[in-house]
């Protein structure tokens, strides 16, 4: 099988690439299971102290592949499934080393949250981030409404939820969800530099500085995804939902009832 995520270590930067530039770096469920390998993998490796997650081509990512939706090669509930996602994505809380997502191009969906839940987040200026899960019936699942609140507030979060609205780099940035905008061209070294500056720095400063951090925010983004689980669940065998697939289906216009 041909890895569509791959590790790279050198010294004491890591480097995750996304590697699916035909689709914009959309995730499918092979593409998920070898990210929460790596990150496994990276829990073995002390001596790296910064990891940097990027995509090839265009995109950082554009979120799940649509067309792999329902082609699970393993029997397992849609609760079983969205718990194995959220175990897998919460190991980036176990590793000692900092976490930097190079935003570019699309940021959408699971994986935009999937980059919420890094340390530092630097953005291309061609970047747009979006998160349209609504717009196919279901919602955010991954955590990252929650660290979207801590950042944006109520009204932002609610406009990119239930609009599915595309915001670019420089409104991400005003908003707190990037801290850096650089050129296309320069984002793979700014990002470098950055997890040079990290690894260079004492491992226990900056460990101890994550916990204060991580103290302030994790509780809320647990307690979010927990309802996650609960409610995505519940979306999954609604009345809705399946109208909405009979609609589609008959090519009619759905008639929801919100149950």
């Amino acid at each position: 099988m041909i890895e569509r995520v791959h590790l790279s270590i050198d010294g004491a930067v890591a480097t995750i690439t996304n590697d699916n530039p035909d689709k914009h770096n959309a995730f499918d469920d092979d593409m998920d299971l070898r990210l929460f390998e790596i990150l496994t993998e990276l829990k073995q490796h002390p001596e790296v102290r910064a990891v940097i997650w990027r995509g090839e081509g265009r995109s950082f990512s554009s979120g799940r592949d649509v067309g792999s939706i329902g082609n699970l090669k393993v029997e397992l509930s849609h609760h079983e499934l969205m718990r194995r996602g959220h175990r897998g994505i919460q190991q980036l809380w176990e590793l000692d080393a900092v976490v930097i997502a190079a935003c570019k191009g699309w940021v959408m969906g699971g994986s935009f949250q999937r980059a919420l839940l890094c340390d530092l987040r630097v953005a291309s200026e061609d970047a747009k981030f979006r998160l349209p899960e609504t717009t196919y019936g279901v919602i955010p699942d991954t955590g990252g409404v929650a660290v979207l609140y801590e950042m944006c507030g109520h009204g932002v979060v609610s406009d990119m939820v239930l609009t599915g609205r595309v915001l670019t780099a420089d409104e991400a940035l005003t908003h707190g969800i990037v801290s850096r905008v650089v050129p296309a061209d320069e984002l793979d070294a700014t990002v470098r530099e950055i997890a040079e500056q990290i690894a260079a720095a004492p491992a226990v400063t900056i460990k101890m500085a994550r916990e204060v951090i991580r103290h302030l925010a994790l509780p809320q983004i647990r307690s979010s995804m927990a309802d996650e689980v609960i409610y995505q669940t519940f979306i999954n065998r609604s009345d809705d939902i399946a109208e909405m697939k009979a609609a589609r289906e008959a090519e009619r216009a759905p008639r929801y009832t919100g149950s």
